[in-house]
This record gives structure tokens, sequence and C-alpha cells, in this order.
């Protein structure tokens, strides 16, 4: 049987969208008799435990998960789905007939796409399937097609091209001449993104499985390059991106352009043609094609000379690729090889990512000729946007269209998911593209007559504006930097509207882009909007916050929708006539009535109550928490709001706390009645939930609330039976109301906690007749803000301390933070937390990680404002200065201003209307490194409150033990830079690191609304539910149901879908299925690096499960060279002295003492030893694991006395953690016998040879190689995977307590509502190996505490 035991890593879907799970589906776990009782193997576990407990969480009355499908109503409606595929025979002219795999709900159009992507089939790009004689319609479903059955005929017809299909034709062809040439994926355009596996994989695992079956014992060179090696101080950035074989493409064609004889003239076009093309083949000919109706065809033109009369021989083909086939041989050879090449490769490599990845390093690359590219930048694109003729988008009528879409059931809700999903990735990249041109100055202005900063923009039907206070709009709130800070926040607010998702109720499809310093908010349009002043078109909210002020009966019964999960309280305020309004969100909201008729909100940016932490206000004092922290503090803006995640957790806090209060006073209550227990209505049901066995005395209000959850469930029932009750029993009445004053509740028989989001808003006025209500609110902010202080940041410290969080660099610190609540001006406050607190060695890595995530952002704010003054022609010379001022130790670096400089600084005074980056600006060049590091200290402390110790980068480095290459990535991806990937000397102190050659390019910073999957996601958390209570193989079928979905909606790449990867790679390991467990996760990790990028923190934990795979598929090589991929990663990513380094550098050592590799296996489990001592403290069981290892390799050494050494100290740290009798203390002392026994064997052979010199008779020693089951063995445990054989008379056992928990549960089962832990808890899985034993677990209801 199998006991699991592992975190997922933070980034499993379930943690980005922390709701509670209270109806996925899964019927659940019964009282808290059910918590799993299996103490975790590895580990400590009273650790383990701790997290354990936290794991059920409460359904909580106001979560955002109101109407979710039942478990039920899932099951059926999946099935609509599942239609069966059949195969039909496709007769292509050319090539012999193939039978191709479809899906009735599959489109024509889909069969169209397969085909231009098969290897023999790619050329064609015009033609239509005919089945028998009738031809099929682009754009219907295969099952709507009358006669299609299984074995049908398709016959491909060539159709006659249009100046649209021959541009599509040549633009395909273009994409198979350029389909391994990564050039797209470093320059960050149509959603090309890098990928690397490939290089450390040789290809395909799957292929090379079969390949390298036998066991690979044939000498493999496992010698590392040295910086890979413990201890090494060189941090390369070469290697980051290898050269990959296939990107030296094989050259097909010299030149492929459009010829400058375009278009054809009048009477040529009325012979057909379309176009011209120019071509120089490899052989160097020189030939023009024309492109007709009928084909393409050589013509007799030159360079200088017009003559479209066909060229003889003409070859008129119908495709591009068959003319150029007949008269270039290098084309025909090359071309061949390069589909064979394109097709082998995995279509995770090649399939476009949803939203733009960017890479901040790249190497040089030759600029070729390219016409598709170069005809793409002048178009703009705008003359056929996407698919749909001649027409741009109408960004607006699509996004809500997708959103009017009907959703009753699961086929109608993943169509309308995935319609949002697609539009609004769409959206994101043109407005991307737009506000890149916006700032760039190739977009016309509606206002041009205004100064630049105050310009608007419309393009591609997208609105455009800068992030500066235009019309003092922000006067009070902190000009400018209110309003760089208000998109973000508005964002936020669209966000969150977004996902509660109320019918009737619209937002505008809103994407912030910071490019080149500029912050630039692009939105679709409201039908009507700009023919109208605002001032007529606003009916709900205020536009000059709250002097005057309207409201909407329509307005207030969709917001009132929205105000449960939001927490949002309903409230009056006066407008400047002294009049009552009634409200349900922010004065700033904004409701307008489109011409279209809908409700459309805007303006979301006070969405959320305000921060009071940062938002002094006279007169007001905050809780003790706060002012010992030395809060409040004055912001630059009065916009800080809390987050939905703090707000969240501020309600479930509120509701334990009420919880307890009502437990209590119900306890006390209930004692008094014991004598007659009748005289209560539900007395019968009292009495018997309320068994004095549950935790809830007064201790329970101590720190650990989880462990009284399930007890807790219950008083929630109880309170609501309460709550509706019609008081028959006033006592009862009595202490719900109670406890609902105690908790700030706004009902008094309900326990319902809200915010009003205006409470200390600037300018807002409440009526007399509230003061109460706003008195209460006020307290209940300050709660809040005290909150944040007290629980969530110590709350974070501590799961940093008990590595239930291992972040890896400030993305993942700062992801930790936010799904705490936690926002990151914060982050000064949590480092000195860290300073303080008593395991502060045990956080040094998240101390680095803060520091350094602190330097950078102070940096990144700094470079903002360096960027705006500068002009597009010294870009490059500005941001390589920046780079030396900020890294380099060269102490005076010189900045190169451009040549033309005096020349343009007269032409330029008269030009008034400037692209908005191009000021006369050279401030920038004076810019000296003491300046830049004494602003960047200034900005630590007076942003984040903390004091930097250092003046220079190198007393930055040396202080905190930070690295120059980590700065710079963290740098460029928060900045968007683009740098050269070569070495770079940032210590040399006689010349500058970075010149303007090094800075290749400028990326925007995107930030966008993420739709979510919603049913996909719950079928994933009841899957993961499942597993968690001992099902796998049920679990993997809801994994498997959801993974479809996701593919549904999403398509075939997005982050949740590689968490469901790894989650299946991960259970068909454990059930023993390796080559599947192998295929999945070799998709998540190519999909990692794809998505999240290849050196993202998830990546390098895809790497590390995938190099185990490896090795259980006995491919060795493969196996260690994705694991010193994986510790290369880490050491550019954070360097040598992290937690996960001791797990990665343990996997190194195993792996190389199966090689036989001792000495190199030695001094990666001796620096595992090292790290694991320092993070979970020398008497740990990962430290006892880790001196068991290395006994082992000395054992194999033949050193004995290290190896008794290290195993004494393990046997040690076993016998007082876990007592002599525990299991492990009784192998380790074995282990200890056995290592003396050999010692002593081999003493007296020493002795023997020392008295009787060669003649001795020796007996042979027996000298343990380790076998690969043993490594494998070890492998698994340090990986925190369990097998734990079963005998017959366990599993008899077994099958009694599941009856006897069988019929437990049947007695609780009517009553209870499942509650299952969260995706982030350790998952104890139980599945015994052999098959007989499959049957009972799978049948019986989950028993967590399957312990054999």
């Amino acid at each position: 049987m199998v006991i699991k035991t592992d975190e997922l890593p933070a980034a499993a879907p379930a943690d980005s969208a922390r709701e509670p799970n209270s109806q996925a589906g899964g019927k659940g776990r019964p009282g808290a008799a059910e918590l799993p009782s299996v103490m975790l193997l590895n580990g400590d576990c009273p650790e383990s435990l701790r997290k354990e407990e936290g794991a059920t969480e409460l359904p909580r009355e106001n979560g955002l998960d109101e109407a979710e499908p039942g478990e039920e109503t899932t099951g059926q409606e999946v099935i609509v789905i599942q239609d069966t595929g059949f195969s039909v025979k496709i007769l292509a002219p050319g090539i012999e007939p193939f039978s191709l795999q479809v899906s009735p709900q599959e489109m024509v159009q889909e069969i169209h796409q397969v085909l231009m992507d098969r290897e023999d089939t790619c050329h064609r790009t015009c033609f239509s399937l005919h089945l028998d004689g009738n031809m099929l319609d682009h754009f219907s479903e295969l099952r709507s097609v009358e006669g299609l059955q299984e074995g049908s005929v398709l016959r491909v017809v060539e159709e006659p091209y249009t100046v649209r299909e021959a541009r599509i034709h040549v633009r395909h062809v273009r994409d198979l001449l350029k389909s391994l040439d990564p050039s797209d994926a470093f320059n960050g355009v149509d959603c090309n993104s890098l990928s690397f596996l490939s290089v450390f994989t040789d290809g395909d695992l799957g292929d090379s499985g079969k390949r390298k079956k036998g066991l690979e014992m044939d000498p493999i060179d496992c010698t590392p390059p040295e910086y890979i090696l413990p201890g090494s101080r060189e941090r390369p950035l070469c290697p980051l991106q290898p050269q990959n074989r296939d990107w030296k493409p094989l050259q097909c064609l010299k030149v492929l352009t459009m010829s400058g004889w375009n278009p054809p003239p009048g009477n040529r076009k009325m012979h057909g043609d379309l176009m011209y093309l120019f071509v120089i083949t490899a052989e160097d000919r020189q030939v023009s094609i024309t492109a007709s109706t009928r084909g393409f065809y050589l013509n007799q033109s030159t360079a200088y000379h017009f003559n479209p009369k066909p060229a003889s021989p003409r070859f008129l083909s119908h495709s591009l690729v068959e003319l150029l086939n007949q008269i270039s041989p290098t084309f025909k050879k090359n071309f061949a090889a390069l589909q064979k090449k394109r097709v082998q490769r995995h279509p995770f490599e090649r399939i476009a990512t949803p939203f733009q990845v960017y890479s901040w390093t790249a190497p040089q690359a030759e600029h070729a000729m390219d016409c598709v590219r170069a005809e793409d930048a002048y178009t703009s694109r705008l003359g056929y946007e996407e698919h749909i003729p001649g027409q741009t988008r109408d960004w607006n009528e699509e996004l809500q269209t997708t959103r009017e879409l009907p959703r009753k059931n699961l086929p109608e809700r993943l169509l309308r998911e995935r319609a949002i999903f697609k539009v609004h990735s769409d959206f994101t990249a043109a407005a991307t593209r737009g506000a890149m041109a916006v700032i760039d100055g190739n977009v016309m202005a509606i206002n041009p007559s205004e100064e630049t900063r105050m310009q608007m923009f419309i393009w591609n039907n997208i609105f455009f504006s800068l992030g500066f206070d235009v019309r003092d709009h922000y006067k009070d709130f902190g000009g400018d930097v209110a309003a760089y800070v208000a998109p973000a926040n508005d964002l936020n607010g669209v966000r969150t509207y977004n996902a509660v998702d109320v019918e009737g109720l619209y937002t505008l499809g809103t994407v912030v882009v910071d490019y080149r310093g500029y912050r630039v908010t692009a939105q679709s349009i409201i039908p009507g909007i700009l023919e109208r002043d605002q001032e007529q078109s606003v009916i709900y909210g205020s536009i000059d916050f709250g002097k005057t002020v309207v409201s909407h009966p329509r307005y207030l019964e969709l917001l009132e929708r929205t105000s449960r999960p939001l927490k949002i309280l309903r409230h009056r305020v006066l407008n400047d006539r002294d009049e009552e309004v009634e409200l349900c969100s922010s004065v700033e909201c904004k409701g307008i009535i489109g011409n279209d008729g809908r409700h459309y909100i805007l303006d979301l940016l006070r969405t959320f109550p305000p921060d009071l932490n940062f938002l002094p206000v006279p007169g007001e004092r905050l809780p003790e928490e706060c002012t010992r922290a030395g809060f409040p503090r004055t912001h630059r803006h009065k916009l800080c709001c809390l987050r939905q995640e703090l707000v969240d957790a501020f309600v479930e806090h509120r509701y334990l706390l009420f919880m307890k209060l009502a437990a209590l006073q119900l306890m006390q209550h209930k004692a008094s009645k014991m004598e007659n227990p009748t005289s209560l209505e539900n007395g019968s049901l009292l009495s018997s939930e309320s068994k004095p066995e549950d935790p809830l005395g007064p201790e329970a209000g101590s720190e650990e609330e989880g462990s009284s959850a399930s007890g807790l469930a219950r008083v929630k029932e109880l309170a609501e039976t309460i709550a509706s009750d019609d008081g028959t029993d006033p006592r009862s009445r009595e202490v719900i109301h109670n406890a609902c004053k105690a908790v700030g509740s706004i009902s008094s028989t309900a326990f319902d906690v809200r915010f009003n989001p205006d409470i200390f808003s600037p300018g807002v006025r409440f009526p007399e007749s509230c003061q109460e209500e706003v008195r209460d609110q006020k307290q209940l902010l300050k709660d809040a803000a005290a909150f944040l202080l007290s629980c969530q940041i110590p709350g974070l410290v501590k799961d940093c301390t008990d590595h239930v969080v291992l972040p890896m660099d400030g993305a993942t610190l700062s992801e930790v933070m936010r799904q705490r609540g936690i926002n990151m001006r914060y982050l000064g406050k949590v480092l000195d937390l860290v300073l303080r607190s008593p395991a502060r060695d045990q956080l040094d890595h998240i101390y680095k990680i803060g520091i350094g995530e602190l330097i950078t952002r102070s940096a990144k704010h700094i470079f903002k404002t360096y960027l705006q003054g500068v002009e597009l022609s010294g870009l490059s010379a500005a941001i390589s200065h920046f780079l030396n001022c900020f890294l380099s130790s060269y102490p005076n670096p010189v900045a190169h201003l451009p040549a033309d400089e005096l020349v343009s600084k007269k032409r330029n005074r008269r030009r008034r209307n400037r692209p908005p980056g191009a000021a006369d600006n050279t401030a920038w060049a004076v810019m000296t490194p003491q300046e830049l590091w004494k602003n960047i200290c200034q900005e630590a402390k007076n942003y984040f409150d903390f004091s930097l110790e250092c003046e220079t980068v190198d007393q930055a480095v040396e202080t905190y033990g930070l690295q120059k290459i980590t700065l710079l990535r963290e740098i460029s991806l928060k900045t968007g830079i683009q740098i050269l990937l070569k070495e770079y000397s940032f210590d040399s102190r006689h010349k500058p690191a970075f010149t303007e050659e090094d800075v290749l390019n400028i990326f925007p910073v995107v930030k966008h609304v993420n739709p979510k999957a919603s049913d996909a996601f719950h079928f994933f958390q009841s899957g993961q539910a499942k597993v968690q209570q001992g099902f796998l193989k049920e679990g993997c079928e809801l994994i498997n149901e959801a993974l479809n979905l996701f593919n549904n909606v999403y398509g075939a790449m997005h982050v949740e879908i590689c968490a469901c990867l790894r989650l299946l790679a991960r259970l068909h390991y454990i059930m023993g299925d390796y080559a599947e467990a192998l295929s999945n996760q070799q998709k998540a990790v190519l999909m990692s690096e794809r998505v999240m990028g290849i050196e993202h923190p998830n990546t390098i934990q895809e790497y590390m499960h995938l190099a185990l795979y490896c090795f259980a598929s006995s491919q060795l090589s493969t196996a260690l060279s994705l694991l010193y991929r994986a510790r290369y990663l880490t050491l550019l990513v954070f360097g040598e002295d992290h937690p996960e380094m001791a797990l990665l550098d343990n996997n190194i050592g195993l792996v190389l003492h199966g090689v036989m590799e001792y000495d190199l296996s030695l001094r990666f489990l001796e620096n595992a030893l090292a790290v694991s001592t320092k993070y979970h403290g020398p008497k740990s069981l990962k430290v006892a694991l880790s001196h068991h290892l290395v006994a082992r390799v000395y054992e194999s050494k033949a050193e004995f006395r290290s190896a008794l050494q290290h195993e004494k100290e393990g046997y040690t740290i076993y016998k007082t953690q876990l007592g002599e009798d525990h299991e492990k203390t009784k192998e380790s002392s074995e282990y200890l016998k056995c290592l003396t026994q050999q010692a002593v064997a081999l003493q007296r052979t020493m002795n023997e040879i020392y008295r009787n010199g060669s003649s001795a008779n020796i007996p042979p020693l027996k000298f343990t190689a380790p076998s690969m089951a043993s490594v494998l063995e070890q492998l698994n445990v340090i990986n925190g995977i369990l097998f734990i054989p079963l005998s017959q008379k366990d599993l008899e056992n077994l099958k009694a307590e599941v009856a006897r928990r069988h019929q437990l549960q049947e007695a609780s089962r009517n009553r209870d509502k499942a509650e299952e832990p969260m995706a982030s808890e350790p998952e104890p899985a139980g599945a015994p190996e052999d098959a007989a034993s499959q049957t009972p677990v799978a049948k019986d209801p989950p028993s967590p505490s399957l312990q054999g």
C-alpha cells in the first residue's frame, strides 16, 4: 500500500483561487474523528500534522461559490461531452489515402487544420473537403454532416485562389520554413515562447524509453560542469539558453519576398494575376512568381523589368511548395527534412501560449529578410485583424456577447467559458500591441491639440489613456502617483466582478500595460460613450469623488447580488444638496447604460475597503497592534486598499470567532437544560451533536483554530437551525444575537460581516441617521488593519519557518504574500518580523529573497521615472547606463549620448506634438552609482519602511548575501528589459559590465484578467480530495476529467493544465505505470517552460519530478542531466543556500551513488546534509535521513569509520525524536550493527595482511554496490513517496476496519456536507500494490487513515 506525503507546490491552481470547496463534489469526511491520522513517515511528524489539522476549511456564508453544481448533476453532464470518435479516410491529390480519427463535436475547419499540419499535406491551404461529391461547410460540426460515419471517404479538392487565400498561403509557407526558428520566441511575438527540455532529454522521452530498455549500465559521463558543483562561486548566464541543434535551420531559400511589381495592373488582374513574389533559391537563381487564381507559376519579370508573361517552362502548381520543389533541388531536399523534423517535435514545443511570455535574455541573432514580418509591421495588421475579413473587431461587443451565452448545463458552460477565455486572450494581445504603438508614437491622438500627457488614443476599437493625473482628478488622492496606481486597482475590481459573474452587469475589457516607463490603460469602448458628455451618461455613482452622487434602482438590484460574495455593505451617502443617496459600491464606481442597453460599471478602483495602516485620518486612533508597529504611515497616495484575499481571511477569522462564542454560550446553556431536553424544540439535535468530546472548551480560542474545525461545522448547522427557528427558544436567539454583536455582524440573527468601501474616503459624507453604523464600520476597518499585522504576517512567517511554503524568487514570494492578502507595501514589515524571529537562521532564504525583492522594486520605481525622460534614440544607452549604475562594480560609468543629440535639439522645440516618449532630456546621462544606490535606500525607507545598510551594489551583495545575476534577472523581469546572453563581468573595476549593444529590447509588462474554467477546477479539487482520502483510481479519473475540461476551455497550454498533468504523473507513478507518468510529466515540464518561463521556480520543480520518473524508467543519464539542469536554474534564480537545494542534492547524490560515482555523490549529499541542518535544525528527521544517505555512500567506499559516525548521528536523532521502539530507530540500529561487523571484518583482514605479508589467506571482502531498486526506494522516500507492503493479515484487518467505518458513515451521511482539504495540504494516499487488495478500498467510502 502507498502512503504519499507531499505538499503540492504553491502553483497548484487551487492555491490561486483559495475558495472553500465545500461543494466541490465528492462525498466528504464525517466528523472530527475522521481527520487523517496518517503519521508522515518522513519529515517531522508534529509539523505535518499541524498542516493536516488546518485542512478542513469551513464553508462560509459569503463565499464566492454560491451555485456550484453538486456531484450528482456533474456526473450526468460529463457524459454529454464524451461522444465517441470515429475514423474517416482522406483522399488528397498526389499522396496515398490515409485514415484520420475525428470526434463528432469537431468542426470541419479542424480537419483543415490537421491537414495543414501533417507532414505530407502541410503545403496545402486552399482546398475544400467533399463527401460523396458534396462540399462540406467550413463551420459546421461533423455530427451535423449527413452521411458522415465510420469509414466515410473525404476528398481534398483544390479550390481557386483569391487575394486573401494567396496571402494566407504565402504566410503559411513562410511559417513552415520558419517552424524550427526560435527568433519569434526570443522576440516575444505571436505567443511563441522558449522550451529547452528536448536539449536535455535528446528528443522525446517516450521513444528513448523503448530504445534504452536494457539497464543502462554502459558507462555514462556523470561529471557535471564545474559551475554546478556544490561550493562553486561562478554563476554563468550562457547555459540558461543552451544552443539547440535544430536551430541552425536547413536553408531552403535565400529570399522569399513580395515583389515590387505589386499590385497587378488592371489588365493583368483580368488575366487572374493576384500578386507577384520574388524568390532567390539556395542555388542563387533569381525568379519571379505569379500567384494567380489557378495557382503559382514562373513569369518573365526581373528586378527592373516587368514582363508578366509565363516563363517556359512555367511549372504551374496549385501550391507554392510544389513549384519551388521543381525549380530548386536544394529546396526539395531541405524542405522535406525540415518538415520531418517539425513533426517530430513535441506538439507542446510549438503550440501558441494563451498570453505572451517574454524572455529576459536572448542570444545574438542575425536579422533575416522576411516578407510577412515586414508586411505585418507596416499594415499593423489592421487590414485583416485575425480572421474577420475587412473590418477591425468590435472588442466590446465580443467581450459582452460571450458573457451572455447560456450556462445552464456543463456543455453550455464549457462553450461559454471557452469563448470568454479566447476573446480575453485575443483582446490582451491586441491591447498590448496598441499600447506599444501609442508609446512609440505611432498612433494619432483623439485630442491632438492638448499636451502629450493629456492625450487619449483609439486604435483597433480600443481606448488608450496614460497613467497621469490629467484633469486634477486625483488631486486629493496623491496626483500622478494615484493616477498611476488607479488602473491596477481598477483592473483588480474588474477581475473581481468578472469572477462573481452576475447576469446583466457588465464590465469593460481592461488591460494595463507598463512600457518604457509609462503606464497605459487599454479599455474596450462602451457603445455611444464617445458621443455623449460624461455628466449626462453616468446614472449611478459619482464623477467628482462624492460631491454629486446619483443612484439607480436597476444598478442597486444588480450590485446587491455582488454584495454578499464581495462583502460590500449597501449604504447611504449625502450628495452636495444634502440628499441621501443609496449605493452598493464605492462612490467612484460609475454606472453607465450604453447605446446597446447594457448596464456597465467602470472605475472600480475602490472595490475593496481602504487600508487604514497607510491612511492616517486625523482624530482616529488605530488598535494597539498597529500603533506598536509604527502605523498609520503616510503613503504616497490615498488609494491603498485591502486585498480581496485579506477581506476573505478576515471574515473567515471572524466567523470562527462567532462560532466559538456561540458554541461556548450554547454549551453553558445546554448544561443547564440537560435535565429537560425536550423543552428545546430541537433538543435532541443539540444533545446528540455537541458530545462532550468535541474540543470546544475555552482553549479552542488558541492559535490552532483548524483543530476544532469539524466541531465548529456542527455548531454552524446548529446556528442555522436556530436562525431559522421561529424564536421558540429566546435564550438561543439571544446567544446568536450576542455573538453577532461581538464580531461586528450587520445582521443580528445570522453571521454576516460586510464592509462599507466609502468609510474614510475624502469628500464622502454620511447622513446623521447612519452614524452608529458608520462608527461600527470604522471599528471593523481598524480591526481588519490590525488583523493583517497580528495574524496574516506572523502566519506567513510561521508558514515559511515550517517550510509549508518555499518561495524561491521575488515572484513566488509576492505570490505567497498575496495569497494571504498581504500587499507588497508590507514587505518591510515582513522582513522586520523575519529578523526578530527566534528561528532567524531557518528563514535565511526568505530574508534574502525579501531583501532582493525590496531592492529591485525600489530600483524599478526609480527606473520608471528615469525612462520617461529618454527619447527613443537613446533608449539602449540609457538602459545599459542604468544597469551599470545598479549592478556593475565599475565606479564611474559614463553614458553614451546618441551622436545626433545636438542636431535634433533645435528641430524638436518646434514639434509640439511629440509621442509621450520623446522628451529632450539628457538628465539620465548624469546618474552615478552612488546616487542611484542612495535613491534606492531612500525609496526602500519611504515606500517599504525598511532601512538598507548599503551604499553600493558590492556592499549590498556582501551584507545580504545576494547574487548580482539574480538581481539582474529580477530587475529585467520587472521592467521588461531583454539583455544579450553572454557572461557579464559585474565585478570588474576597470570597465563597466554593460554596453549599449547588450540591451536587445524592452518589452511591455502586461496585467490582465485571467478567466477561469470553473467546472474543470471543481473536478480537479474533487480529484485531489479523493486522492487525499486514499482513492487513487477515482482521483485519477476525476483529474483526467478535469484535464479534458481544462483543455476544452483553455486550449492545450495553461498554468492550471500544468498542475493537472503534474498530479496525474504523480498518481501514475504511485500506481506503478512509469511510462504514463513520464509522458504526463514531460508535458508538464514543457508547459511550465512555455507558460511560466524556462527558469521559473515551478519549472525547476517539474524538472525534479521528471528526473525521478526517468530514473525509475532506467534512463539514468537523462535523469542526471535533468537534475543538473534543475540545480543550475536554482543557482541562477536564488543561489546555493535554499531548503530546496537539500532535496535536489539528495536526489543528485543518490543517482550518482547508483552509478557508483561515490566521491561525486558525497559532495552533493554532504552539501544536502549541511543545508538540511541549517534549515530544519540539527535534530530534525530530515537531517537523520541525510546522515543515513551519507553513511551508505561511505559504506560503498568501504570507509566504515565515517559511515558509522554518520549513522550514529542519525540513530541518536531517531531515538530522541521517535523513541527506542519506533521502526526507524530499530532499522537504524540494525544498520549500525551491520556496519560494525563489516568494519571488524575489514580490520581482521588488514591485520592478517600485516602479519603474514602477501602470502596471507584473505577471504574476499563483500563491498556493496547499491542496487537500482534500493536507490529508487531512497529516492521515493526523500521525494515524499512511501510504498508500504501489506501482508494478507493486514488486508483482512483493513477490510474489517473499512466495513466498520462504512456503517458509521451511513449514519452521519444524510447530514454531512463534504469538507475537503485544500489543494496545498499533504496528501495521504492509500492504494495497495497488488490487484487483490485494490477492490475493497476502491469500492468502500473514503477512509483517510488507511494505515496497514
